[in-house]
């Protein structure tokens, strides 16, 4: 028996917003739905979002589900985080946020929140006009498990986005590794490759800390290496400095050359934070990622 927080329960039981959206014809209105899963696989959820197109707004959210407890309560979840949000807010839920709204799940369980993640981003994608497939590189690859058709592009975004270490961690968060198990050991030299890959990020940073005189050239990296190297400046270069002022920064995006950052505590409020955004964080980043990079602030 799966040690279920009482939240993930009460959404099992009596979940909310669940069933189909019809089309609606109404101006200034849309429904739109993204699917995820196989029911052969075990898990499939098809989530449905009404939106305000004028402001992009999700004003309402259905889901259909056929999965376990985890899966029904993780699409609960969901369909209430969404709502009143906007598409790019939407977006930016994480499969750790659905899991932290339902009081944690059972780490066997997490795959259900990133289904939820993922269907969330199929449905706002199809409304956007853009195919899943030509947004997101997870299908492209080598073929890793034959079981659940995960490839090693997947693999790879996942342990990254989430820090995971242990084959068994990619089993619980995309069912890699659970079927057969003949694909086990391509996931460890897989995760023993991301383990060096984001080594040798830490190395290039120190280095350049001991000779910051002249702005790093990170050759070849792939967009996640960037964005991991960046959140890994913030993390340790930035963020300890803006605490000790009583404020903090959070990364939001990134677009090619431009990075977006949400200032927070009393960064938010100063007076001073574009010589914040500047200095202490566009400054370091050239220093330690790229020269080409520029910092703007968003509104959390």
């Amino acid at each position: 028996m799966w040690d279920y927080s009482e939240q993930v329960l009460e959404h099992f039981y009596n979940p909310r917003n669940h069933g189909t959206m019809e089309t609606v014809e109404e101006p200034d209105v849309a429904v739109v739905y993204g699917e995820v899963g196989s029911i052969s696989c075990g898990d499939a959820l098809r989530l449905h979002l009404k939106i305000k197109e004028s402001t992009d707004t999700i004003l309402d959210s259905r889901f259909q589900t056929f999965g376990c407890t985890s899966a029904i309560a993780s699409s609960s979840a969901l369909t209430e985080l969404v709502k009143g949000k906007t598409l790019d807010e939407a977006l930016n839920i994480t499969n750790h946020e659905i899991a932290d709204f339902l009081g944690g799940l059972p780490e066997a369980k997490m795959h259900c929140s990133v289904m939820g993640q993922e269907a969330l981003e199929a449905a706002i994608y199809k409304y956007r006009g853009i195919e899943v497939e030509h947004h997101d590189d997870d299908d492209e690859g080598t073929l890793i498990c034959s079981c659940f058709g995960i490839t090693e592009t997947k693999i790879r975004r996942v342990a990254i986005e989430n820090d995971l270490t242990e084959v068994e961690q990619i089993t619980n968060y995309i069912k890699a590794g659970g079927g057969c198990g003949t694909c086990l050991a391509n996931i460890e030299d897989i995760l023993i490759e991301v383990q060096a890959e984001k080594a040798a990020l830490a190395d290039r940073v120190t280095a350049q800390l001991d000779t910051s005189a002249e702005p790093a050239e990170v050759p070849n990296l792939t967009p996640i290496q960037k964005i991991t190297l960046i959140q890994q400046v913030l993390d340790t270069e930035v963020r300890p400095m803006l605490m000790a002022d009583g404020g903090n920064v959070e990364l939001y995006n990134v677009e090619g050359d431009r990075v977006q950052v949400i200032l927070t505590g009393a960064c938010g409020s100063c007076a001073s934070s574009t010589e914040t955004l500047k200095y202490a964080i566009e400054n370091k980043l050239k220093i330690l990622v790229s020269p080409a990079l520029t910092v703007e602030q968003v509104e959390g």
